[in-house]
């Protein structure tokens, strides 16, 4: 049918780390790269802005009141994004001038919980340049609980994309049953899942989720190498005596509604690749398998989602 399709980008591209604004840099030249290519929507990996915090498993991140732990932390706090004081704005901006779309993975320091814990948001800006969500991770995975805040359920949205509805998790959050089935029951057949890099996270899980949901499933992952570590963090020497070469190695990768691949795994370069996609083969696939729909029971089993935004205080005045 007419209008039955969409262009979208994978943006596979390393933060410059621990700097915001110089990422940011190049987040809008990869934004400006997917629209030239026709992409609708453009997607980067999971706490891009401003990187993911692989210090902590490479300088022993889990003891107590260390002063090297400290400074890593005083700095990714510094360069995290104030997504509710305008620091996505420029990126905003773009997306509304060239009339695309942007999932974007970063840091985020919310002034209303006092600005000094981070969450591991997965921000949708739609193509007028307007924030349509920001989804802070459930639950952070293993060494990131050294160092992000948990999340709530404010951001488990979807969002109308013709002719799909787009919705998305950060990185392990996509093996979470209840967490996809939040997005599947408001009307999901575009998946995004962010990852910071690395083929063994994205190569079963993004099948699986098309498998499952019969959906097209998008993976976008970071990179990370040696290379890319700035010589002005603190600790410069030991980091890079105990970083790999390659510590993310991309594998962004599209998967159809089949669990076929569209766009492969992609290797450990920063590219800016573009596929087509199309809705009627969301529709012939749920033909036989539509778990929110013709294969559902919801007077047997039900979903309740909470979508309120967290705090610790709740003021009423008189």
């Amino acid at each position: 049918m007419e209008n039955d399709t969409l262009t979208v980008g994978i943006a596979q591209i390393a933060p410059v780390w621990l700097d915001r604004e110089r990422t940011m840099t190049k987040i809008i030249a990869a934004t400006e790269d997917a629209a030239r290519q026709g992409a609708g929507l453009v997607a980067f990996g999971e706490a891009l802005v401003p990187g993911y915090p692989l210090w902590v498993e490479r300088t022993d991140g889990a003891r107590f009141e260390s002063p090297l732990q400290k400074a890593f932390y005083a700095r990714y706090v510094d360069q995290a994004v104030d997504v509710s004081g305008g620091g996505l704005d420029a990126l905003c901006e773009v997306a509304s001038d060239l009339r695309i779309a942007v999932y974007v993975g970063v840091m985020e320091k919310d002034p209303n919980r006092r600005g000094q814990s981070v969450f591991c948001s997965m921000v949708y800006i739609d193509a007028n340049g307007q924030i349509g969500s920001v989804h802070r991770k459930l639950m952070p995975t293993h060494e990131e609980r050294l160092v992000w805040a948990t999340g709530d359920g404010n951001g488990l949205r979807t969002h109308k994309l013709p002719p799909f509805t787009v919705g998305g998790l950060n990185c392990w959050e996509n093996w979470l049953p209840l967490a996809r089935a939040s997005l599947y029951g408001q009307g999901e057949d575009l998946h995004v899942a962010i990852w910071p890099g690395s083929r063994r996270n994205t190569e079963d899980i993004t099948r699986f989720i098309a498998k499952e949901s019969r959906s097209y499933v998008l993976s976008v992952s970071g990179l990370m190498r040696k290379s890319d570590i700035p010589d002005d963090i603190p600790d410069y020497e030991e980091l890079l005596a105990n970083a790999e070469d390659v510590m993310t190695d991309g594998g962004s990768c599209l998967a159809l509604p089949t669990g076929e691949w569209l766009v492969e795994p992609l290797p450990a370069e920063e590219v800016v690749t573009v596929a087509t996609i199309d809705h009627e083969i969301v529709r012939r696939e749920r033909h036989s398998l539509d778990i929110s729909g013709h294969y559902s029971r919801p007077d047997v089993t039900k979903l309740h989602v909470n979508r309120e935004r967290l705090s610790t205080v709740r003021l009423s005045d008189e």
